[in-house]
């Protein structure tokens, strides 16, 4: 299982992002626009077409010029993280306001703050809007776990509020703006993470279960209210978001390599991670590697925004050459 409190371990390393190499076509060009974020974690494109990073050290959400990398804060005060992951794991805008997902801050932790979805009311005003921390623990899920108040991973905004997966108690979960939280889907130990939907289509990535196998990081599809799962692709290493890209692409990010015997929680080792699209016949092709732990991806036009645990935010242009 993935995200067991005691052995979250983040190593750090210095961060190497390179393009792989391509004999007969220009490789995407890759850049750091960012560094120095308090822990990188979820992202989202926003109002003004600029990038919204959590910093989950931090209890943060910043604003990011694409162009320029120059962050400002957006929202502060939210409850920081108390182990190496958790705290505010992902942003999303809904009619303009922003809601900020919070996880393994709870009492089964050692902590004292809600997990679940917080609405951005001000700079440093907050509601919280859906407790899915006590509700998941009043619900728990048929596979095994080891925190009741579950690992939420990611969010996006579907009909009249959110889906939310976690990557623990392996399920996605709906929750609406009056914080009614149901599931929607539950799995086995696949470790559900990253979300991308269009319209009442749901793209999921699986990390997989520890060791993360190539064979068990994939995208799948669902649709709310139905039991019919569809692999979309699989052979990303620890598969932590999923986009639709430049020309309607499906693009997935792959933390990387898993060391056999490290523990269970633990991220891909430092300088494995991949960008990586679905080649249309069930695998991916390689866009860009080497990537250091990254969390998150978005686009803005033919580049890809890729957010890293160690908190950096990378640019790689022209993902479509």
């Amino acid at each position: 299982r993935l995200l067991a409190p005691a052995l979250l371990v983040l190593a750090l390393a210095g961060s190497v992002l390179v393009a792989p190499s391509a004999p007969a076509t220009a490789a995407p060009t890759a850049t750091r626009l960012v560094a120095g974020l308090a822990g990188g974690s979820g992202s989202t494109v926003g109002p003004g077409g600029a990038l919204y990073v959590t910093e989950r050290s931090a209890g943060r959400v910043s604003r990011v010029d694409p162009k320029t990398g120059a962050v400002t804060t957006y929202a502060s005060g939210l409850p920081p993280a108390i182990l190496p992951l958790g705290g505010a794991m992902d942003v999303a805008f809904f009619g303009g306001t922003a809601y900020v997902l919070v996880t393994l801050v709870g009492p089964d932790v050692g902590g004292s703050d809600v997990v679940g979805i917080y609405r951005v009311d001000g700079p440093d005003d907050f509601t919280v809007i859906a407790d899915i921390g006590t509700w998941s623990i009043d619900h728990p899920p048929a596979t095994a776990f080891d925190v009741p108040s579950g690992v939420q991973y990611a969010m996006d905004t579907f009909r009249n509020g959110f889906l939310v997966t976690d990557g623990h108690l392996n399920r996605v979960l709906g929750v609406t703006l009056d914080g009614t939280i149901t599931e929607v889907m539950a799995f086995g130990n696949i470790v559900p993470t990253g979300l991308q939907i269009r319209g009442n289509t749901v793209y999921m990535a699986e990390a997989g279960a520890t060791p993360h196998l190539p064979e068990d990081g994939k995208i799948v599809s669902f649709q709310p209210g139905s039991s019919s799962v569809t692999q979309v692709a699989s052979g990303g290493r620890l598969l932590v978001d999923v986009e639709f890209g430049p020309r309607h692409d499906l693009f997935a990010l792959a933390q990387g390599e898993f060391t056999p015997g490290n523990p269970a929680g633990a991220p891909a080792n430092p300088n494995t991670g991949e960008l990586l699209r679905d080649d249309g016949l069930g695998g991916f092709d390689v866009v860009a590697e080497g990537l250091n732990q990254p969390t998150s991806l978005e686009f803005i036009g033919k580049t890809a925004y890729v957010v890293t645990l160690g908190g950096e935010i990378w640019k790689i242009d022209d993902v479509t050459s």
